[in-house]
């Protein structure tokens, strides 16, 4: 068989593949992926897929984005409330498992999916209104960012934190480029290149999260925040209830012995750098670090690494303007679709990743990534 027909035959497959998740979206779901109501004062938007854990696809995100601008501008509307069904995710991130097929065959989709759901990140980032993201459960990707742009952001003892995506090849976008770098000393590169899993209390002690309540207060704190006239007032409610709630108060920070090692470890100037820091130093800590990193896209975590460095100067919308190009560079690649392969598909957990190595993806490579597109630019 000719490689053109085999090309043709792995394109036909990916295409019926594409076809088939995006029927069984649809069959599947009799119910709204999204549910929006106004209940009281506030517009409440309710993620409702929780047998993927609400992962987030494009239809959510044509229907969040405009009833978001309506109640921004509605008079009636004084604040936003945002929270997932189910009881084991706000939302477990993007679906992503649509998006590389559609990659593999030339799909609008592999734009349009990046590109809405940044415009939604900015939105929520810009909102007008206070926007109080109740992250009850698994909460990493696009569920992140649907939460830590906006005003609150409410965890609870059920929350699961990170952003895991150097490890299937891409990097940790959502805006992730302006949240992580501003978080303490070198925290935010240190969640981003090796995908570290904060939980409860600990996604607020990292500054991830503005407010920490117990999972069991949060229906009546709910009923307490729709009726808040004022940003002032939510702040008051959401600091009442955070001072009533205990879970893992006695318990330190996950990371608190580690922080100036992170600091230390990962100020470089390069990931290679950050390498030979760890290895240099011999702890148990910095060679486990060591050994995550290594498994990691070398392309993605070098791509990570610049991303964070530059986006700590730059404003939201900037950053996402940057992670778009980042997106289709992604697409256009080979490491996306296998790490996608081998953690979501087949489940092998063994990418091959190409290039294989640090020092096989130069820094020329790395540019390319962060080049224009040009009339194909994301616009906010």
């Amino acid at each position: 068989m000719s490689l053109t027909v085999l090309t043709r035959a792995c394109r036909l497959r990916s295409l019926c593949r594409l076809q088939r998740i995006q029927s069984h979206m649809m069959s599947s779901q009799p119910e709204p992926e999204v549910l929006m109501q106004r209940v009281g004062r506030a517009g409440v938007i309710t993620m409702n897929r929780p047998k993927v854990l609400n992962a987030l696809n494009l239809n959510m995100i044509r229907s969040i984005y405009p009833q978001l601008k309506k109640w921004e501008s509605d008079n009636d509307t004084d604040l936003v409330i945002i929270k997932g069904v189910g009881g084991k995710a706000f939302c477990a991130g993007g679906d992503i498992r649509a998006v590389t097929e559609a990659g593999k065959v030339g799909d609008p989709l592999a734009e349009d999916f990046f590109r809405e759901e940044y415009i939604l990140n900015h939105a929520i980032g810009t909102c007008k209104k206070p926007y109080v993201a109740l992250i009850d459960g698994i909460t990493m990707g696009g569920g992140v960012g649907l939460s830590v742009h906006g005003r609150f952001i409410v965890a609870t003892e059920k929350t699961l934190f990170a952003m895991p995506e150097t490890g299937i090849g891409l990097f940790p976008d959502v805006g992730g480029g302006y949240f992580l770098p501003r978080l303490q000393g070198k925290l935010g590169l240190f969640l981003a290149l090796t995908g570290f899993r904060l939980k409860g209390r600990d996604v607020h002690r990292a500054g991830v999260a503005t407010h920490f309540v117990d999972s069991n207060k949060m229906c009546d704190l709910e009923q307490e925040l729709v009726n808040c006239p004022t940003v002032d007032d939510v702040a008051k409610v959401l600091d009442s209830y955070q001072s009533q709630s205990s879970s893992g108060s006695d318990k330190p920070f996950v990371l608190e012995k580690h922080i100036s090692d992170i600091d230390r470890l990962f100020s470089a100037d390069s990931v290679e750098g950050i390498m030979q820091n760890l290895t240099a130093d011999g702890s148990e800590f910095a060679l486990k670090q060591a050994q995550t990193l290594s498994r990691m896209s070398p392309t993605s975590l070098k791509m990570t690494f610049k991303q964070l460095q530059l986006g700590g100067a730059l404003s939201l919308k900037d950053v996402l303007i940057m992670e778009y190009r980042l997106s289709q560079a992604c697409m256009r690649g080979h490491d996306f679709y296998e790490g996608v392969r081998a953690v979501l598909v087949d489940k092998d957990q063994s990418p091959r990743w190409s290039p294989s190595s640090l020092d096989q993806v130069s820094d020329q490579d790395v540019d390319q990534c962060f080049s224009s597109l040009g009339h194909k630019d994301l616009v906010l």
